[in-house]
């Protein structure tokens, strides 16, 4: 069993934040279970974004129950480009990309053709919690799609990339950019085969990249280098990064960003439960970032006047893109 003392203080060492040190000290700690439902509930996330005036993708149509299906080719009429996803899913489950139709068909992001009996199928898995946190019933969305940015163009593989933000005591401690690949199906997600490329958070310029916990230098479908490239409105991505933290109000958190070609940064979603996958693809641990945070906050705290935190807005004013 020497190995095992042996590895995980090498870990330590490394300033790994571990799965049980996260779930003790930064969710319970930091994250009131109050607070959960906020962000597992994407429509009232949306909402929300909507009152703190954080961009996020418009909502076409809600569809709560299973009686709306016989009226499914009127609550989709005139939407040839669109996403359904569940309400309250995860990691990506149930997300079903629209791009276009082709007659009576509606084609998918990855070529595949798709019937109206398909894409209602699809919906009643979802009410029926196929795809829900807990397995429990569900609402589907009807949402606006993502058009890529050019500047993801050459590091994409037919589908949208994201930048994930672990954001602890209000403050960006570690971002990745997600990428879609051919082995993933065009999807951002890692445990798919996406790839997790880490940002440097203070130029927004990519650093390091894995594919399955293991280093990788350029994307596997495109040939290009995945180190080095800037992630556009890189400002705004922390600073609604920020923004979403405080209104939700939980102390640790991963926030979900989106850049569009027309409308720039959206929010997509935010996490109560962030996993550590962040780690690998910046081949740094957290705990050292946590740590700097708490020691910043901390003397901001014992140098800050009293009268000054107490005046401090309770709600941001309106996010201002970028021009």
């Amino acid at each position: 069993m020497h190995w095992l003392f042996t590895a995980g203080r090498r870990l330590r060492d490394l300033g790994i934040l571990g799965m049980n040190r996260r779930n003790a000290a930064c969710i319970l700690d930091h994250n009131p279970r109050a607070k959960y439902p906020i962000v597992d509930d994407k429509l009232r996330m949306h909402d929300l974004c909507r009152q703190i005036g954080v961009p996020t993708p418009k909502v076409y149509r809600e569809v709560s129950c299973y009686a709306m299906l016989r009226r499914l080719p009127e609550l989709i009429r005139g939407q040839d480009d669109f996403v359904i996803k569940p309400n309250r899913g995860s990691a990506g489950r149930g997300v079903l990309v629209v791009i276009g139709r082709e007659g009576k068909h509606y084609l998918r992001h990855n070529g595949d053709k798709l019937g109206i009996d398909s894409i209602r199928q699809h919906i009643s898995d979802i009410l029926s919690g196929m795809y829900s946190l807990g397995g429990q019933q569900d609402r589907a969305m009807l949402q606006q799609r993502i058009r890529l940015h050019p500047a993801f163009g050459a590091i994409s593989y037919k589908g949208i990339p994201d930048v994930r933000v672990i954001l602890y005591r209000n403050e960006p401690a570690m971002a990745m950019l997600r990428l879609p690949t051919k082995e993933s199906n065009g999807r951002a997600n890692l445990h798919q085969g996406g790839i997790g490329t880490g940002v440097d958070l203070d130029t927004g310029i990519t650093n390091h990249a894995v594919q399955r916990n293991r280093v990788v230098q350029r994307h596997p479908d495109t040939g290009v280098s995945l180190v080095g490239m800037q992630v556009p409105f890189w400002d705004d991505v922390l600073e609604m990064s920020r923004r979403v933290a405080r209104a939700v109000g939980l102390g640790y958190i991963g926030v979900d960003i989106v850049v569009d070609v027309d409308e720039g940064p959206m929010l997509l979603e935010a996490n109560a439960r962030p996993g550590l996958a962040i780690q690998i693809a910046n081949g740094h641990g957290l705990l050292p970032r946590l740590e700097a945070i708490d020691s910043q906050l901390d003397e901001k705290r014992r140098t800050t006047p009293i009268r000054y935190l107490r005046q401090r807005p309770a709600v941001p004013a309106p996010f201002q893109k970028a021009a």
